[in-house]
């Protein structure tokens, strides 16, 4: 699968890790958007924008994004037609967002959640799969006119 990532100011090492941690599940880094140092501030929605981009014009793709507590991102992300972002702090959380939701964008918040907790978070996501049935009903609610 390819994760396409980004990050603000606030967040840079943590995407980084995760960049990593990416490859080391065995998938790919589609690709990675956001500053290069944390003297370099950008504005969150413009990176979401990019990476709700990324997502749609590549199927099956995810997407990664990753601010200060994740919630700029995961509102910025779902003005996007086709998104659902999901911020999540537990595994239980992750797999249910991608079951029961279908999200297509884990948001994260790299002053609330250590490395650690981020890469199980980001491996759980990544590892569940739609459940379909009755949630299918439910997701196309999420979109404009469903």
């Amino acid at each position: 699968m390819r994760v396409h990532l980004g990050s603000d100011h606030a967040a840079i090492e943590l995407r980084r890790e995760l960049a990593a941690a990416v490859v080391a599940f065995g998938h790919e880094v589609g690709s990675e958007s956001g500053p290069a140092t944390a003297s370099e501030s950008v504005d969150y929605p413009d990176v979401a924008a990019t990476v709700s981009t990324c997502v749609k014009a590549d199927p099956g793709s995810v997407g990664l994004l990753v601010c200060g507590t994740g919630q700029g991102m995961a509102m910025a992300a779902n003005k996007q037609i086709g998104i659902r972002a999901a911020v999540v702090m537990d595994p239980f959380s992750a797999a249910m967002a991608r079951e029961h939701n279908d999200a297509n964008v884990l948001c994260l918040g790299a002053r609330v959640v250590g490395v650690e907790l981020a890469k199980v978070l980001l491996r759980t996501f990544l590892d569940a799969r739609f459940a379909g049935g009755r949630h299918a009903r439910r997701v196309e609610k999420l979109e404009p006119g469903g």
